[in-house]
C-alpha cells in the first residue's frame, strides 16, 4: 500500500465509527495463493498483492475491473457481486452482475503469476453482442515497492512495469484492444479534501503519463465469450522479459478453462480426507495457513492491512511465538487427523535451527521469505539493553515445538544442538525463584513477570524433558539436558504458587516491576492448561489418580479456567466470545468496552479441551463439564459461529455489533481451531453423548 492510497482511504473514512482510516482491509473478499503470491480478490473484483513479506515482490497495489462496450465502461460493484471458493481449493469464483451482462470470473495465484479467467453472458434484453464487449482492467503496480520513478514497456499483448530489480507484467490471452497509462495522483490531488475516483480519463496534454507510471488501463476482448488476464512478478536477475512473456503464454494455454484452474489450485493446499471431522473447518484452516506461508515454511501473522503503522505495528512478519505455536498445533493435528504435513513440520524445524541467535534465543520478528531480521521493538538481546524488551515466551514456544518435532522423528540437521543452546538461553531468563525475569508479554503491550510466560516455560521444559532423551551432555547443566529440563519444570511448577490469587480464585496476569500482583483476568493465562498437561505426562510425585499434577493444582486450574472464561465472555446481539484481558483498550474506536478476539475465544476452547483431558486422566468427574465448555467455545469460531466470516476466515477482532476488524485471516486462531478439533476428536469430545429418552 502506497502513501497516496493510504491518504485517499483516510479521506474516505476519517472519523468512521468502525473503520480505521488509512488501512487496506481484507475483512471482505477472498485470497488466492499458497504457492508464492498472496493476492486478495475484493467483492468488486479488485486485486491487490499482499505477498511482499513472502516473496520480496510488491506487485499490484490496487486495481479495478469492469465491462467495456464501445469505450463506455461499467465498473463492477461489490453490491452486485457474489463470491465463493471452488471446492476445497484456493480458486476464487466471483460473479458480477451488470445491466449489460453477467461476468463470471475465476482468480488463481500460480507461483509468481496470477490469472483472471472471465466469461461473459449478455443480458437477454440488453441487445448486446459478445463480440462488442471487452473486459477492462485498471491496474497499479509498485515494482520494488515504488510508485514513482517507474516506467513502462509496451508489447502487442503485454505491458511491462519496472523500477530496478522487480519487473511486473500484465498480459491477455486474447490480446489488448486498448491500453494506456496514467500518473499517480498529483500533489494537489493528494492534498485536496476529496478522495479520487480512479482511473482518470485520458489527458492528451500529459503525454508522459503513458510511460512514467505504474498505472495501466487495458481492454481485453472476449473470444467465444471468454478471456484471460494474467500478471507476473519477476526479478530481472532471474527472469528475462522474453522468459516472463513466454511463461504467461504457457499459463494462458495450460489454464484455459475453469476446470484446468481448479486442478492447478488443488495442488497448492493439502488434501483433507473425507473422513476428517469438522471437515469444512479443517479445510479452511489449512487453506489459510497455506496462504500465510513462505517457501521457507515461516508464516506471516496475517495479511498486512496497516503497512504504515498508523493503528498497529504491522502484521506481515514472522513472530516466533505465533509461528512456533502454529507449528506445534499443526504437528499435533497431523498426528491426530492424518493430514500429511511432514514437509511443513520439517521446513519449520529447519528454519528455527537456521534463525537461532548465538545466545540460543530467537529475535522478535523476521522476514518469512529468508529469516532475516525484520523491524521490531523487542530486540534487547541484539541491542545492549536489559531483557525487559525481550519476549522470552517466544524462545519457550520454539523449544516446545522442536522438542515435540524431535519426538515425532522430524529429521533436521542441527536440531539437537539447537535445543541444547535454547535450553541454556531459557535458563538465562529464569530467576532464582523459578519464574521468568521481567520481560514483554505475549500481547506486546506491557512489561512484568507474566503468568503466560511462566506457562510457556513450563511447557518448554516439560516438552524437552519428555522428548530430550539422548541429547548430548553439556557442562552448562548439572544433569543431562532432559534431566535438567525435568528439574527446571518442577521449579516452575512450584513457583506458580506465587501468582495464585485466592480472593479471585485465579492466577494473576503478572507480577509488576514493583512486585505487586496484577489481578486482572487475561486470556493468555489459559496456556496453563496445556502446560500442565505436558507436565503431568512427566510423572513424578503423584496424586492418588496418577500423574505429576497434584490435586490442589487441579482444583486451582479448574477454578482459574472457569474464572477466566466466565470473566472474559461477552455476549451481544451480534457476537459471542472472549476478549483479551480486562482493561484492553486497543482498537476500540468509539466502543467503550473491550473487543472480542478470535485468538482468545479459540484459546478458551483449546484450554477447556486440554483441561478436560487432564481431568479425565486423573479420573476426575469434572472432565465432562469442560468438554462441554470446549465444544461451546469451539462453536463460536467454527464456520457457523458468530466469530467466523462467510469466507471461513477468522478476523483478529470484532466490535460488539459484529463488525470484524484487524488482520483477516489471522493464522494463530485458525491453527488453534484446527488443533482443538483434533484434540476433541481424539478424546471423543466433539459430540456430547445423547441423553437417554424416558421410558
Amino acid at each position: 500500500m502506497q502513501l497516496r492510497d493510504a491518504l485517499d482511504d483516510y479521506k474516505r473514512h476519517a472519523g468512521h465509527e468502525r473503520l480505521f482510516a488509512g488501512e487496506r482491509r481484507t475483512v471482505e473478499g477472498r485470497f488466492t495463493g499458497g504457492d508464492g503470491r498472496l493476492v486478495h480478490v475484493a467483492l468488486d473484483g479488485g486485486l491487490r498483492d499482499f505477498g511482499y513479506p513472502l516473496t520480496g515482490k510488491s506487485g499490484l497495489t490496487r486495481s479495478r475491473f469492469g465491462l467495456a462496450l464501445a469505450g463506455d465502461v461499467t465498473w463492477f460493484e461489490a453490491s452486485r457481486s457474489r463470491q465463493r471458493y471452488v471446492d476445497d481449493a484456493p480458486l476464487v469464483e466471483t460473479v458480477h452482475e451488470t445491466d449489460r451482462a453477467t461476468v463470471r470470473r475465476y482468480d488463481l495465484a500460480v507461483g509468481d503469476a496470477h490469472l483472471t479467467r472471465a466469461t461473459v453472458d449478455p443480458a437477454p434484453d440488453a441487445g448486446v453482442d459478445v463480440e462488442d464487449l471487452a473486459l477492462v482492467a485498471y491496474a497499479a503496480f509498485a515494482p520494488d515497492g515504488r510508485d514513482e520513478r517507474v516506467g513502462q514497456l509496451r508489447y502487442d499483448d503485454a505491458v511491462e512495469v519496472y523500477h530496478a530489480d522487480e519487473h511486473d507484467f500484465l498480459a491477455s490471452a486474447t490480446g489488448l484492444a486498448d491500453r494506456r497509462g496514467q500518473l499517480p495522483p498529483t500533489f494537489p490531488e493528494v492534498l485536496d479534501d476529496a478522495p479520487m475516483d480512479l482511473p482518470r480519463d485520458r489527458d492528451a496534454a500529459r503525454y508522459d503519463e503513458e510511460r512514467l507510471s505504474g498505472e495501466i488501463v487495458v481492454e481485453a476482448p472476449f473470444e467465444d465469450g471468454a478471456t484471460t488476464l494474467g500478471t507476473l512478478l519477476s526479478d530481472r536477475s532471474e527472469t528475462t522479459r522474453e522468459e516472463a512473456r513466454s511463461r504467461l503464454d504457457t499459463l494462458f494455454a495450460e489454464f484455459d478453462s475453469p476446470e484446468a484452474l481448479a486442478a492447478a489450485a488443488a495442488d497448492t493446499t493439502p488434501t483433507v480426507p473425507a473422513s476428517v471431522p469438522e471437515r469444512e473447518s479443517v479445510v479452511a484452516d489449512l487453506r489459510v495457513l497455506s496462504f500465510l506461508s513462505a517457501e521457507t515454511g515461516l508464516r506471516i501473522a496475517g495479511p498486512d492491512f496497516d503497512p504504515h503503522y498508523q493503528h498497529s505495528g504491522g502484521y506481515g512478519y514472522t513472530w516466533f511465538r505465533d509461528d512456533a505455536e502454529i507449528a506445534t498445533f499443526l504437528l499435533e493435528s497431523d498426528d491426530r487427523l492424518g493430514l500429511g504435513l511432514d514437509d511443513w513440520h520439517a521446513r519449520s524445524a529447519a528454519m528455527y535451527v537456521e534463525t537461532q541467535r548465538p545466545d540460543g534465543s530467537w529475535p522478535h520478528r523476521v522476514w518469512p521469505r529468508n529469516g532475516s531480521l525484520a523491524p521490531g521493538w523487542a530486540n534487547a538481546r541484539i541491542e545492549d539493553g536489559p531483557d525487559v524488551d525481550y519476549q522470552a515466551d517466544q524462545t519457550g514456544s520454539v523449544i516446545a515445538f522442536l522438542a515435540r518435532a524431535r519426538g515425532a522423528e522430524v529429521e533436521v540437521d542441527g536440531l539437537d544442538a539447537t535445543l541444547v543452546d535454547a535450553l541454556a538461553s531459557l535458563d538465562s531468563t529464569l530467576a532464582d525463584d523459578g519464574r521468568p525475569v521481567p520481560c514483554q508479554n505475549a500481547w506486546e503491550d506491557s512489561i512484568g513477570r507474566f503468568t503466560h510466560t511462566t506457562a510457556t516455560f513450563l511447557e518448554a521444559y516439560g516438552a524437552l524433558a519428555r522428548h530430550g532423551e539422548g541429547l548430548a551432555d553439556d557442562d552448562r547443566f548439572d544433569a543431562d539436558p532432559a534431566g535438567h529440563a525435568r528439574d527446571r519444570a518442577r521449579e516452575v511448577y512450584d513457583a506458580l504458587d506465587d501468582l495464585w490469587l485466592p480472593d479471585r480464585g485465579c492466577y494473576a496476569l503478572r507480577e509488576t516491576v514493583h512486585g505487586d500482583l496484577d489481578d486482572r483476568l487475561d486470556s493468555a493465562t489459559l496456556a496453563l492448561a496445556s502446560a500442565h498437561r505436558t507436565y503431568d505426562a512427566l510423572g513424578g510425585p503423584k496424586s492418588d489418580a496418577g500423574g505429576a499434577v497434584d490435586d490442589e493444582r487441579l482444583d486451582r486450574l479448574v477454578s482459574h479456567v472457569d474464572r477466566v472464561v466466565d470473566g472474559l465472555t461477552r455476549e451481544t446481539d451480534g457476537i459471542s466470545g472472549l476478549f483479551r484481558y480486562e482493561g484492553d483498550g486497543w482498537r476500540r474506536g468509539d466502543q467503550p468496552a473491550e473487543k472480542v478476539w478470535t485468538v482468545s475465544t479459540a484459546w478458551g476452547a483449546h484450554a477447556c479441551g486440554e483441561l478436560s483431558t487432564l481431568l479425565d486422566a486423573h479420573d476426575d468427574p469434572r472432565a465432562e463439564r469442560f468438554a462441554e465448555r470446549a465444544r461451546d467455545l469451539l462453536g463460536l469460531v467454527s464456520p457457523d459461529g458468530s466469530l467466523c466470516e462467510p469466507t471461513g476466515y477468522l478476523p483478529e477482532q470484532f466490535f460488539d455489533d459484529g463488525t470484524p476488524d484487524s488482520a483477516t485471516p489471522l493464522g494463530w486462531p485458525h491453527a488453534i481451531r484446527l488443533a482443538t478439533v483434533g484434540l476433541l476428536d481424539e478424546h471423543d469430545m466433539l459430540a456430547a453423548e445423547p441423553v437417554p429418552a424416558d421410558d
